[in-house]
């Protein structure tokens, strides 16, 4: 089965930090480039965070350059979202997306069912 899922969601206070996490399975991992997006309550889905299918090059929106490091491990079929000095704004839910069938509207096909992060004090 084709799919992606995230973990590592949760309630965290100003300034803490989490490790969001997706697996893939179903495909070959390593083939394709993968990215973060997310929804904060009542807005739209947006790009967070991109990384290049060997890993060498990634990009980020401004909002979380410097505090927000993706990676990936094609061994285990996994992309990371390190995400440090989290702040109330940061709250969404965080999903994770490949292109695995192409591109629609500018984003991968295939996206995670989602994990949610609440940054509050």
């Amino acid at each position: 089965q084709v799919q992606l899922v995230e973990s590592g969601g949760g309630l965290e206070r100003p300034g803490g930090s989490l490790r969001l996490s997706c697996t893939g399975s179903g495909f070959t991992f390593g083939h394709y480039e993968m990215r973060w997006y997310r929804q904060p309550p009542g807005k739209e889905r947006d790009l967070v965070a991109t990384i290049a299918p060997e890993g060498g090059h990634t990009g980020y929106v401004d909002s979380v350059q410097g505090r927000f490091t993706i990676s990936r491990d094609n061994a285990r079929n996994t992309v990371s979202l390190q995400m440090n000095d989290l702040k109330p704004e940061d709250t969404a839910v965080y999903y994770c997306n490949a292109p695995v069938g192409g591109y629609s509207g500018g984003h991968g096909r295939l996206w995670g069912p989602g994990t949610p992060v609440t940054v509050s004090s």
